[in-house]
């Protein structure tokens, strides 16, 4: 296949990509009338993980553990806190506005890199976090007593415990010679145990069998959790790192317009202000340096 080829494939995977991550929020938001959060949870990442592993398994690769210790503390973060807070977020907030503020990770991985990883943040970082601050009061809208204060608080914890899985897993990276969708797998088999076992121990409503919910579960399982991490790959193969990085900016965009037309959610002045400054110093971030960018690229790298 012809570069130019690659690319343009890259680019049409990249749309379709952003499209699946990004209705799996109205998916998530909607499915919880059919099911409780945890036990949803349990359900679509023990099938998100049968199917990781397959796609491993297809695509030749090593299916040995990877380092236990490591792997356990980034699947509790990035699997267990990330998809229980999140998912516990959509129950009174929006699907768009949870995307958004889920997505605000960069903005977390800054100082937790610096304390881990002893990488320390540049003045055009700290800038971008000042400039992103002020863009979550105005989403957040502290000075207004509504109900989706709690939900948005719980979406930054989800953000939080998914820049703690990054951060962990580039530590990881950095020791042992680990291959990204490797780690994924296990990472996720041992978050979803987690899950299991909350979702046992804390009793939530009868799960009504819907055709929504099982559709939900495919969608999730097999799409979002599945195919979508193979086509993310298949990406970062093809396209520059920066541009890789800059275009997950589009599944929160993404999310936040199909959750204003299909359920309505359209954000208020303050919002919607909020919501592109966030934009703009996720740009900022992601972003790199003019130096990087005449560099050669670094090959890929894993998005979560």
């Amino acid at each position: 296949m012809s570069d130019a080829n690659a690319r343009r494939s890259a680019l049409i995977a990249l749309a379709i990509l952003s499209l699946v991550w990004g209705f799996n929020w109205i998916v998530m938001k909607a499915v919880l009338v059919y099911v409780g959060p945890l036990t949803f949870s349990a359900m679509r990442y023990v099938f998100g993980t049968a199917v990781l592993f397959a796609v491993l398994a297809l695509r030749g690769e090593n299916l040995a553990p990877t380092p236990w210790r490591d792997t356990l503390m980034i699947g509790f973060a990035q699997t267990t806190g990330f998809q229980m807070l999140v998912q516990f977020a959509l129950i009174a907030g929006g699907a768009g506005k949870t995307a958004l503020l889920a997505y605000t990770m960069p903005f977390w991985v800054i100082p937790l890199a610096w304390v881990l990883l002893g990488d320390r943040p540049s003045v055009r970082q700290w800038a971008c976090i000042a400039v992103a601050a002020s863009g979550l009061v105005l989403v957040l809208e502290p000075w207004s007593t509504h109900v989706g204060l709690g939900s948005a608080l719980l979406a930054l914890g989800g953000g939080m415990c998914w820049a703690i899985g990054t951060v962990l897993a580039k530590r990881l990276f950095l020791a042992k010679p680990v291959s990204p969708l490797r780690l994924t797998s296990w990472q996720m088999l041992y978050g979803t145990v987690f899950l299991v076992v909350l979702a046992l121990c804390v009793h939530e409503r009868d799960i009504v069998w819907a055709p929504q919910l099982v559709g939900a579960l495919l969608y999730n399982g097999l799409l979002s959790s599945g195919i979508a991490w193979a086509m993310w790959l298949f990406i970062v193969q093809r396209l520059p790192t920066n541009v890789a990085g800059l275009a997950s900016l589009i599944t929160p965009l993404v999310g936040i317009g199909l959750a204003w037309a299909l359920l309505g959610e359209r954000p208020d002045a303050s919002e919607s202000i909020g919501i592109a400054v966030i934009m703009i110093a996720l740009f900022g971030v992601l972003r790199p340096p003019a130096s990087v960018t005449r560099e050669a690229d670094p090959g890929p790298r894993s998005p979560r």
